[in-house]
C-alpha cells in the first residue's frame, strides 16, 4: 500500500485542465503536534456541530448541507494555493471539513435515516473502504507522506471527511449504543490508540494504514470530550454553553498552530 507510483494520474475529464499538475507538499508532517491539534479540532467539530444543529435549531439535514458547502469552499481554497499554509489546512480540518460536517452527517445517517448507530457505522465503513479503493486505483498510492497533485488532494480531503464521520458514528455507537457512556467509550478509544501506537513502534506495519486507523480513532475521542463538555449534568456532562466552549477550543488550536512546529510533509 506504500508503493509509490508518481501521483500524476490523469482522470478522463480532468486531463489537460490543470487538475493533474504536480504541486508542492501541502499537508503537515505527522508529528506529536499534528495529533494534538487534530484532537482539539475533532473536539471543536463536536461542539460546533452541536451548536449549529441543536442550539441554533437548524436540524441535522440542514446543518449537514451548510457544513458541506463550507467544506467544499475551503477545500477549493486549499487546492488553489501552491504551498502549505498551516492556518488554511487546519481551517479545512477543524472549521469546515470533517470535524464540523462529519458530526452532522453522522447524526443524519444515524437519526434522520433511522438506521441506528450500528447501521450508520457499517454504512460509513463501507463508504470509506470504497474511497480508499478508488483512491488507490486512480493514483497507485495511499501514502500521505506527500500529497503531490490536486487529484490526490481531492481524494485526501474526501477520505478525511469520511474518516471523521465514521469516527463520530463509532463514538456514538460505543457511548450510547452499547451503554458504556462517555467515559467508557473514551477508554475504549484510548486503548485502541495505544494499540495502534504499539504496532507503530514494534512492527513494520504500513505507516499509511496506521495513520488512518489513528485518525479514525481520534475522532470519537475528541467527540467524547466535546460531549462531556456540553452535555447536561444528568447525562454525565458539564453542561457548558457550546458557543463559548467552541470559541475557547478555536483559540487553543490557533495557539498550537503558532507554537508547535508546522512543516509540510517531505
Amino acid at each position: 500500500m506504500d508503493g509509490e507510483r508518481r501521483d500524476t494520474a490523469k482522470i478522463g475529464g480532468f486531463r489537460g485542465n490543470g487538475l493533474d499538475r504536480p504541486v508542492a507538499g501541502k499537508v503537515p508532517e505527522i508529528t506529536l503536534g499534528f495529533w494534538v491539534i487534530n484532537f482539539l479540532a475533532t473536539t471543536l467539530g463536536d461542539t460546533s456541530g452541536n451548536a449549529v444543529s441543536m442550539s441554533l435549531d437548524l436540524g441535522f439535514a440542514m446543518s449537514s448541507v451548510l457544513s458541506l458547502e463550507v467544506f467544499a469552499a475551503a477545500v477549493a481554497a486549499q487546492i488553489a494555493v501552491r504551498r502549505f499554509h498551516p492556518f488554511l489546512f487546519w481551517f479545512v480540518i477543524a472549521a469546515a471539513a470533517a470535524a464540523t460536517a462529519g458530526i452532522t452527517l453522522a447524526d443524519f445517517f444515524q437519526r434522520s435515516l433511522a438506521i441506528g448507530y450500528a447501521g450508520g457505522a457499517v454504512l460509513l465503513l463501507g463508504l470509506l473502504a470504497a474511497a480508499f479503493a478508488l483512491w488507490y486505483r486512480v493514483t497507485g498510492s495511499l501514502s500521505i507522506a506527500r500529497i503531490a497533485s490536486p487529484t490526490a488532494e481531492l481524494f485526501y480531503w474526501g477520505t478525511i471527511l469520511l474518516s471523521q464521520t465514521l469516527g463520530t458514528a463509532l463514538g456514538d455507537w460505543m457511548a450510547d449504543g452499547t451503554g458504556l457512556g462517555i467515559r467508557g467509550a473514551a477508554l475504549v478509544f484510548v486503548a485502541g490508540l495505544a494499540v495502534v501506537a504499539a504496532i507503530y513502534v514494534f512492527t513494520g506495519v504500513s505507516r499509511t494504514l496506521l495513520f488512518w486507523c489513528a485518525f479514525v480513532l481520534t475522532r470519537p475521542l475528541g467527540a467524547a470530550l466535546g460531549d462531556w463538555l456540553d452535555r447536561p449534568a444528568a447525562a454525565g456532562g458539564l453542561d457548558l454553553d457550546r458557543l463559548p466552549v467552541s470559541a475557547l477550543l478555536l483559540a487553543a488550536i490557533l495557539i498550537c498552530i503558532v507554537e508547535l512546529p508546522q512543516r509540510p510533509a517531505r
